[in-house]
């Protein structure tokens, strides 16, 4: 491993003696500048394992030069020595604060300079040694996280599948709600990290109807007063199927579960929230999902026109769903049309009154 040497003098023969003397063995490669300026801005895009700085220079002193260049991440832990022969101890204090990690004597002839220069070299190429180490672990690390979260979003989205061939025979309700859902976060300039773990939960927002009977589930017509209140407990039942858990991912699809059928002016169910009362993630999922709902089709009733739907959706926006969440899914209507996979509008719809809301 050849170390790269960074050497800054504003004389040329102290330059010359400093490029010989780290060179000497082999292993060293020096780049030297006279102009400090000059250094510092290569500097900005080049990687060097050692750093020797004169003190005294006309444009930049030694200490300045230090505390610039411990300004760039990529010489937050590389070796710096600062080469001079003041003796005063404040200069020393100084450029110790700066962010020297040694002196060097500048005597030509001085053997402390040799021994200290092979040692600083020394120095230099065990910090690169670590610090690919710690790129290497990093790397590894990363691969190995990507890997668990490819898993992780498999094992949710097959689950959520299997929930839902229950009432349909494709499985793509689920990975269109997600999908939309990450539309709707993203726009409303949730963090990316909120809005990868809400395309994750939404699949799961009706784990619940596992439990509703088929009867009632697939019923092909309207559904009675007490057929709708056994439906409406998939909420309930969703979100205590997925409590208690310590995945943070599968806490927020128990909040998603239990909150995707509350409404914004507070007529929804289970709990009658209301606004803000109601959590971001469900108040984004219950638009994606009631969207997705009504342009599908089902026992009970035929698909929805997409366009036909999309004015549904903005007519009931400040009082069944969130008006930001709704304007955020309306922002990126190119690309919902592009999820929903339609690129011809439907005949037109045949949708009971009694059943224009998904369950």
């Amino acid at each position: 491993m050849t170390v790269q040497a960074l050497l800054v003098d504003d004389s040329p023969s102290m330059l010359d003696l400093l490029k010989r003397l780290v060179e000497a063995d082999g292993s060293v490669h020096a780049h030297a500048y006279l102009d400090p300026l000059e250094a510092l801005e290569v500097a900005r895009t080049t990687d060097y394992d050692i750093v020797l700085v004169d003190y005294q220079m006309p444009q930049l002193d030694g200490i300045s030069f230090i505390r610039e260049l411990r300004n760039y991440p990529r010489f937050v832990d590389v070796p710096v020595a600062m080469i001079t022969s003041v003796e005063d101890e404040a200069v020393r204090l100084q450029a110790l604060e700066a962010g020297a990690t040694d002196f060097l004597p500048k005597r030509p002839q001085a053997t402390e300079l040799s021994v200290r220069l092979r040692n600083l070299i020394k120095l230099g190429a065990a910090v690169r040694k670590l610090n690919n180490q710690a790129e290497m672990l990093a790397s590894e690390v990363a691969a190995a996280t990507r890997k668990l979260q490819e898993r992780e979003e498999e094992i949710i989205l097959r689950l959520a599948l299997a929930v839902e061939y229950r009432d349909n025979d494709t499985g793509e309700h689920t990975l269109r709600v997600a999908r939309y859902s990450r539309l709707i976060a993203e726009e409303l300039g949730l963090a990316p990290r909120f809005c990868r773990e809400i395309y994750l939960a939404a699949p799961l927002h009706d784990v619940g109807k596992v439990a509703i009977p088929d009867q009632i589930l697939l019923k092909p017509g309207r559904l009675d007063e007490a057929e709708m209140a056994t439906i409406r407990t998939h909420a309930d039942i969703g979100s205590q199927i997925l409590a208690d858990s310590h995945c943070e991912l599968i806490q927020l699809a128990a909040v998603i579960a239990r909150g995707h059928h509350e409404r914004w002016n507070g007529t929804g169910y289970p709990d009658g929230l209301r606004g803000r009362e109601i959590p971001i993630a469900a108040r984004v999922v219950a638009v994606a999902d009631v969207f997705d709902a009504l342009t599908m089709k089902r026992p009970y009733k035929n698909a929805m026109p997409l366009e036909e739907a999309r004015a549904y959706m903005a007519a009931r926006r400040g009082t069944e769903f969130d008006p930001l969440c709704i304007d955020a899914f309306l922002a990126r209507w190119n690309e919902v049309v592009e999820i929903s996979g339609a690129a011809e509008t439907p005949a037109p719809s045949r949708i009971s009154a009694a059943r224009l809301q998904p369950a």
